[in-house]
């Protein structure tokens, strides 16, 4: 019980996150299906639906823009400030800091993990770690979406009797583009609402919000 309530966030989280996809699995099947019939076509089971390209891009598509969300607000957030908003360290703070700051090198703490304690590029990955891997996470999801977008394309142009796209003519098309900029400004609007809110609103007791008594200028406190 002791491990489950230290990390109950992440549990939360993953139990949601799973029961969503197996809901957009079977809402996207019956959709798809509708479809299907429209067309004159046969029905798909579940597991074809799953293992389907229509499937895929759907699913690509928001994780490419979830995590392009991420890459960028830890990337902008070293430099870039929102003065009163818990989103942001203190105006102050912006850059990447002092080695002491950051307890690095020959100011790491016995507790430190072993890579802090060491110098030139393994101190700089470790140190980039989280932005370099989700930039990462989005690179693949980004091109997982491109291929799998793709080939539904031209699946429907094939049914329509029109001519396959090529990889390089379907990333340059509007269909792809249009898939992906109605997730990315819809994310970016989310972390816009966030950075401003957090300045002037408060939840009590989360640590996505400043104390409830603290001034709206106070910037980078939480609870």
């Amino acid at each position: 019980m002791k491990w489950i309530k230290e990390n109950s966030l992440s549990l939360a989280f993953l139990v949601m996150f799973l029961l969503a996809l197996a809901g957009q699995a079977v809402a996207g099947r019956l959709d798809f299906n509708d479809q299907q019939r429209a067309m004159g076509d046969q029905p798909v089971s579940l597991w074809e639906y799953v293992a389907s390209s229509d499937f895929a891009v759907n699913v690509a598509e928001n994780w490419q823009s979830e995590y392009l969300q991420f890459f960028l607000y830890i990337a902008l957030t070293v430099w870039l400030v929102q003065k009163g908003s818990t989103e942001s360290k203190a105006v102050e703070d912006a850059g990447g800091e002092s080695d002491k700051e950051q307890q690095v090198g020959a100011y790491a703490a016995p507790d430190s993990p072993r890579w802090a304690r060491s110098h030139g590029l393994r101190l700089w990955l470790f140190g980039n770690s989280l932005g370099l891997v989700m930039g990462l996470i989005f690179a693949l999801s980004w091109a997982a979406q491109s291929v799998a977008g793709q080939a539904a394309y031209n699946s429907q142009r094939l049914a329509d009797l029109r001519d396959p796209v090529s990889w390089g003519s379907y990333v340059t098309s509007p269909e792809f583009w249009n898939r992906s900029l109605q997730n990315w400004q819809s994310e970016l609007l989310a972390v816009l609402s966030m950075v401003v809110l957090s300045i002037y609103l408060r939840q009590r007791g989360s640590s996505e919000s400043k104390p409830v008594g603290a001034a709206h200028a106070a910037t980078g406190v939480e609870s």
